[in-house]
């Protein structure tokens, strides 16, 4: 391809990875009807259509597809390599993509920020807040947040967090109208608040732990979320039980807003963690990032 096609290929890339044109725009720092030009004289010049588009969606044609996996990660290797010579620069700079759950972001990966940010004032941070299983290679991710026990092992993963304890929990009001439940089978007795996972559109089974005993339950009730801070909403409503990570209950159950059933049952999982591609080359800006959100039992962060 002629050097003139460059940046009209560099769009095309941003286009396909982003699925979008306007987000692909802001991206590139472009109008959105520039660089629906530049793709459309793109598609001229090679005589092929590479981009599906619709008035919601855009997704590669084909074509489109083997071309963006093709040429997608030499961008990629010129990104990494430009980064690196600006990594030689007196001060650690430029942005870091980060996908995290709504409660990793708010118990973890906020408070951490917010005393790093700070000090490295050339350093971006994007967070991205998805409760789903994400895939930071395909997506541009620089990082990703998840619990220990779900990170993918061809990761880099860095513990940040503690173990979670995640607790079954209903509103006295509740409880009161339905007798708590004693042994996981009396789930099947009462209204529960489900959570759909995204990544794959399935509903969470509850996962219970008791000394070697392991059930995952399929619970039923009214209301579905795709989020743990509506499940807690609707739980301190009085709609029926909420299987929600313990940090985030435990202000409600000091003040007796909510109580716990099933303790016994309610297992620790490990915590989050910050996971990278092992293939990927990190940055100074990344690796002081890390170095930052790293879990220290003695709970002192290096800043």
């Amino acid at each position: 391809m002629l050097r003139d096609n460059y940046h009209d290929l560099l769009a095309f890339v941003a286009v396909a990875r982003e699925r979008s044109f306007t987000r692909a725009a802001n991206q590139l720092g472009v109008s959105q009807s520039a660089l629906s030009h530049t793709i459309r004289a793109l598609e001229r010049r090679m005589g092929v259509r590479l981009l599906t588009r619709t008035t919601r969606s855009v997704s590669p044609t084909e074509a489109g597809e083997r071309l963006w996996r093709n040429i997608g990660p030499h961008f990629e290797e010129i990104e990494s390599e430009l980064a690196a010579v600006g990594d030689l620069r007196d001060k650690p700079m430029g942005t870091i993509r980060i996908t995290a759950s709504e409660n990793a972001a708010d118990t973890v990966l906020w408070p951490k920020l917010a005393k790093f940010l700070p000090n490295h004032p050339e350093i971006n941070v994007e967070v991205t807040i998805e409760n789903r299983f994400t895939d930071i290679i395909a997506e541009r991710y620089d990082m990703g947040i998840r619990l220990g026990d779900e990170v993918a092992r061809d990761m880099t993963a860095v513990r940040i967090g503690s173990d979670i304890r995640i607790v079954i929990v209903g509103a006295p009001r509740y409880l009161s109208r339905h007798a708590p439940p004693k042994r996981p089978q009396d789930l099947a007795n009462h209204a529960c608040i489900n959570l759909r996972l995204m990544s794959h559109g399935e509903l969470y089974a509850w996962e219970l732990r008791k000394g070697k005993q392991r059930l995952d339950v399929r619970v039923e009730g009214q209301l579905v979320f795709n989020g743990t801070r509506q499940i807690l909403n609707a739980t301190l409503a009085g709609f029926g039980l909420g299987y929600v990570p313990e940090d985030m209950a435990r202000p409600y159950l000091a003040k007796g807003q909510l109580k716990q059933v099933l303790e016994d049952w309610c297992p620790a999982f490990p915590g989050y963690h910050l996971y990278y591609s092992s293939r990927q080359q990190s940055s100074r800006a990344m690796s002081l990032l890390i170095e930052a959100l790293r879990y220290l039992p003695s709970g002192e962060q290096i800043r």
